[in-house]
């Protein structure tokens, strides 16, 4: 098993310059990967990595080990230190494997519910939105062209996983995909006058959700049919977007167990 301890060897610097640079992580077509959770993920959900790096605690580790097995991989077990520089969490698990995304699928006509983002620029926010469709069983979501980009790492690690069960479409054009949806396009807006609580979102429907800080275009807004506001009693004018569409999602699973088309699992 190769051993890596020196700055200067070039699977270290191409590995440091991915985890560094979305430029370089674009161009190469390949994206990061770093803990135990989603390495696995990824292997079971998309297959193996392109190389996979530990450090030596990590090739101690019994879930590593296993990921290693069951993929049929060998590692390059980097010094402790250089290990440290390359990962992107405050406690690394031990392993990082760099992978490449999935291709990019074009989005299908006939769908009965997605989410669409506009502008959305925090990956915090964007790994928590899918990892809230991924819970709330909304399989496609849309991003708009100038988003954060999906498979970077931070929003990985804030995904959790959820990248692995849904199909995310970058560089949409949303406007012309609000437009077309076969269905009700709701606009998710601070202002609305029309509560959340009082639409029934049981049906074919796309919601639209904004940016941080300006929210939807006034263009996507004129191609929904109706705008909403999630009622707030409290002192606050608005949430954010992350907890916006969670609100949303799962008003929309309340609406549906009390019409008993689903049933709590």
């Amino acid at each position: 098993m190769k051993e890596i301890h020196s700055r200067d060897n070039p699977r270290y610097k191409a590995l440091r310059r991915l985890v560094q640079s979305s430029q370089e992580r674009r161009h190469a077509g390949l994206s990061v990967l770093d803990g135990v959770h989603l390495v696995a993920a990824y292997c079971e959900h998309l297959g193996r990595p392109e190389y996979v790096v530990v450090n030596r605690a990590g090739l101690a580790n019994p879930e590593v080990q296993s990921i290693l097995e069951s993929c049929g991989l060998e590692a390059t077990v980097l010094g402790d230190v250089l290990f440290k520089e390359v990962s992107s969490v405050a406690t690394p698990t031990g392993i990082i494997a760099v992978v490449t995304p999935p291709p990019p699928q074009p989005v299908p006509a006939d769908l009965d519910v997605c989410v669409i983002l506009e502008g959305l620029q925090d990956p915090g926010n964007l790994g928590s939105i899918l990892r809230t469709c991924a819970a709330a069983g909304v399989t496609h979501v849309l991003l708009s062209r100038g988003a954060v980009h999906a498979w970077s790492p931070r929003v990985l690690r804030a995904g959790m996983g959820a990248h692995f069960s849904l199909q995310i479409h970058e560089h949409v054009d949303v406007l012309a995909a609000a437009r077309g949806f076969k269905g009700r396009v709701i606009a998710a807006c601070s202002a609305a006058r029309h509560s959340l609580y009082d639409t029934d979102l049981t049906g074919r429907t796309a919601l639209l959700f904004g940016n941080e800080g300006g929210g939807l275009s006034p263009e996507l807004r004129a191609a929904s049919q109706l705008e909403v506001s999630i009622p707030m009693p409290g002192a606050l004018e608005s949430l954010n977007v992350a907890a916006a569409v969670a609100v949303c999602l799962f008003e929309r699973l309340r609406q549906l167990r009390e019409k008993g088309v689903i049933r709590d699992q």
